[in-house]
């Protein structure tokens, strides 16, 4: 992809115990390629089969193991690009490569043979597998215009089958150039009705109600869930009874400068409105979204485009791509930036998913997702053991080997613990199924009942009894194919769902309450007609409740207050350039033609004398005023605050517009990592006010010596929101400036209130 402002420039011109309750937070993976596989993984993890594995999409096959998907780049240095690729695993750690989706002989007939085959979603649909993916130049038009492609398996690995025609085609403007459709991601409802979410920068995101066989739009009414400019990389689940959009922000793939970051919103609907932890709209010019991840400071940088998976203890992980800033190509000098495959945990905290409780990327030992069953269950042949009246069924061409349900089975060993996560495979069920944990008096039932194609909890305490159902639609109702029951028990809550995927896409859910509940919950019985396969209980995976800490502000050191008329503290680069002045109590400076980021067009700053002890934690803290207008196109009108080594090594703090949106922007212009290659990136901070908007940069010197720089964003200067963190290497200390620039019509003016230096203690 190319670097944001190029494109925005070109739209607008152009997871076996002795007690339940002692299961280790990771246990052994099922049978698979490593039977002594440890319980942590580091990233990256596609380290073992590739140096890049970009825009990841993951799901767990009906065989037991987790296929990864990945963009058309080549796997290593060197090679071609392969038209996507396919990986999998048992554990999370250790992985096989399994070769890419389409070749010469099945690519896509509409697709240009140098066609960009992108961004895969993997979905499992009407019994087959289905994959979306983006095609960059498709043969329905004169050139550079991208459509959605769809294509179908009966396996992860394929063969893959891709339709006659792209299931979204490409959309063209009334100019002749064309709409980003690009990046796709499927999502089912709990009514059964699948969408289908795409889009990008250029033009926005947008969703769709799509067939029950997951291959054609319904109507071809699309609806716009984020704003034109802000949002590529989408990916839907439901959490807790809301819909959650995700998308990533910024810049992809500009190497050591990469900022690529991932915000949310929710919504009542699959196709919104859809707000952030603010209320603010994702389609409001002034752009809302609630941070899931970004960049911290350690070797991880643009962390984005990105699928949610879900292991066997109900632990949530974003599966994602980014760049380790020290080592960004995957070809020098100036080749294809190196984007490898990692997870992390989400903690789900205030309602709002959240990457290691916001800590961001890892690069230490992690937990790995939790695999396999407790209770002696051996999860993808669930007849081998653990469960008494369980017997083996038929080898399934789907889901390998199977066991057969018929009449009732219970586990051996007993369940000690104040929490269950049950999940299990689903197939030719033909009689009433259920599960039910604890004993008379003290019971929940989950029930699939065919006859009345229901989804059933009951939850049984004394003498009450509570009973919740949703109808099955669509595939769940005509048991085409593999259906996963997932339910989870903690606390006063009782939920099951019904799903295809297994993606938090489920296709019916349930969701009772019981205060009287008294859990633990012991045995687990089942009875009824099925096939089973991928059998797992857990006790559910504890969640962080409170986000990490952030930078703390001090005393004060010093500050300038613009109460006199001089800039004594101050001194100008290019000061040819600049028309500020110092009155009312402000400094008030038109915003400049001129633009640091562009190398033939240099524009003034304005920089604070050094601090006495600049090696110290400190940060810096400025109000900012600046009438960006609403909708029209300002590119790149912004004013903020700069950390400055030089025109080539600065990053810089801006409120900015983009295109048709407005934002907080923390830029970064430096030469890249050993190629003499000067990079600008940027990655996207919170939303900035329509009034005053406060800025904040946080310095360290990190153990290596390196300078790093955290930025905040406030509208009311009291309540911050930290962003990202940019890196400078040992040296002397950027010095701190002021900077209005990117285009002078319409003209408009930056007014700066005070600039204020503080001492600062730095988590960690």
């Amino acid at each position: 992809m190319i670097n944001l402002r190029q494109l925005l420039i070109i739209a607008v011109a152009a997871a076996s115990m002795i007690s339940f309750a002692l299961l280790p937070v990771a246990a052994a993976p099922p049978s698979g390629p490593a039977s002594a596989a440890a319980s942590t993984y580091r990233n990256a993890v596609s380290d073992a089969f590739s140096d890049t594995f970009a825009d990841p999409s993951v799901i767990q096959g009906k065989d037991g193991w987790w296929y990864a998907f990945a963009t058309a780049d080549p796997l290593y240095e060197g090679q071609p690009s392969g038209a996507m690729h396919i990986a999998r695993t048992k554990d999370w750690s250790h992985w096989d490569y399994r070769g890419t989706v389409f070749d010469d002989d099945n690519r896509p007939s509409y697709a240009e043979p140098d066609a960009g085959l992108w961004a895969p979603d993997i979905r499992y649909i009407d019994g087959r597998y289905v994959l979306y993916f983006t095609v960059t130049d498709t043969t329905l038009n004169d050139g550079g215009d991208p459509g959605v492609g769809v294509a179908t398996a009966d396996s992860p690995e394929g063969p893959w089958q891709p339709t006659d025609e792209p299931i979204i085609a490409p959309r063209e403007r009334d100019d002749g150039s064309f709409l980003g459709t690009i990046d796709p991601a499927g999502f089912t409802d709990v009514d059964g009705q699948n969408y289908l979410y795409f889009g990008g920068y250029n033009g926005g995101f947008w969703g769709t109600k799509i067939s029950s066989d997951g291959l054609t739009t319904e109507s071809g009414d699309y609806t716009q869930v984020t704003a034109t400019d802000r949002y590529e990389g989408g990916y839907v689940v439901r959490h807790d009874g809301w819909y959650y959009f995700m998308g990533s922000s910024a810049n992809c793939c500009a190497g050591p400068a990469t900022g690529y970051t991932v915000y949310t919103g929710r919504s009542r609907s699959p196709l919104g409105p859809f707000t952030d932890a603010e209320d603010r709209s994702l389609t409001d010019p002034y752009v809302g979204g609630t941070n899931l991840i970004r960049q911290n400071g350690n070797r991880w940088i643009g962390t984005g485009h990105h699928a949610i998976m879900t292991d066997a203890a109900g632990r949530d992980f974003i599966v994602y791509h980014a760049i380790d800033r020290k080592n960004p190509w995957l070809n020098q000098p100036f080749g294809v930036n190196r984007r490898p495959m990692l997870i992390d945990r989400i903690d789900w905290i205030d309602g709002w998913p959240r990457a290691r409780a916001g800590a961001g990327p890892s690069v230490t030992a992690q937990p790995a997702p939790v695999t396999g069953s407790g209770l002696g269950i051996t999860a993808d042949d669930p007849a081998a053991g653990g469960l008494r009246g369980l017997r083996g069924g038929p080898q399934d061409p789907q889901a390998g080997a199977t066991a057969r349900l018929t009449g009732s089975a219970r586990t051996v060993q007993q369940a000690a613990a104040d929490s269950v996560l049950f999940t299990a495979d689903l197939d030719s069920v033909t009689d009433r199924t259920s599960v039910r944990f604890g004993s008379t008096g003290n019971r929940v039932t989950v029930s699939v009942d065919p006859d009345r194609s229901e989804l059933v909890v009951r939850v049984d305490t004394g003498d009450q009894t509570r009973i919740g159902r949703d109808r099955l639609v669509g595939a769940l109702s005509d048991r085409t194919g593999w259906q996963r029951l997932t339910v989870r028990v903690e606390g006063r809550n009782v939920q099951a769902w019904l799903s295809e995927s297994g993606l938090a896409d489920p296709g019916a859910e349930v969701r009772l309450t019981a205060d009287d509940l008294d859990l633990p919950i012991a045995p687990v019985q089942f009875t009824g007609a099925a096939l089973i396969d991928n059998l797992t209980i857990r006790p559910v995976a504890a969640q962080a409740t409170e986000l990490v800490p952030t930078p703390e502000r001090g005393a004060l050191i010093s500050s300038d207050e613009f109460t006199g008329d001089d800039l004594a503290d101050w001194s100008w680069v290019r000061p040819e350039a600049s028309s500020a002045e110092v009155t009312d109590g402000r400094l008030s400076w038109p915003v400049q033609d001129g633009d640091l980021s562009d190398p033939d067009n240099r524009g003034a700053v304005l920089l604070h004398k050094p601090l006495a002890e600049p090696d110290a934690d400190w940060m810096v803290e400025t109000r900012l005023d600046l009438d960006l207008g609403e909708d029209e196109v300002r590119n790149f009108q912004q004013a903020g605050l700069v950390a400055y080594r030089s025109d080539t090594d600065f990053a810089r703090l801006d409120k900015v517009a983009i295109a048709g949106t407005r934002a907080t922007e923390f830029g970064r212009l430096l030469v890249g990592s050993g190629d003499g290659r000067t990079a600008w990136g940027a990655a996207i901070e919170a939303t900035p006010s329509r009034g005053s908007t406060w800025l904040r940069l946080a310095h360290h010197r990190n153990a290596a010596g390196e300078h790093q720089f955290r930025s905040a964003v406030s509208t009311d200067g009291e309540q911050w929101t930290w962003g990202a963190v940019w890196t400078f290497s040992d040296g002397t200390v950027p010095r701190i400036g002021l900077v209005t620039q990117g285009g002078s019509e319409p003209a408009t003016t930056a007014a700066f209130d005070y600039v204020r230096f503080y001492s600062a203690s730095w988590p960690g």
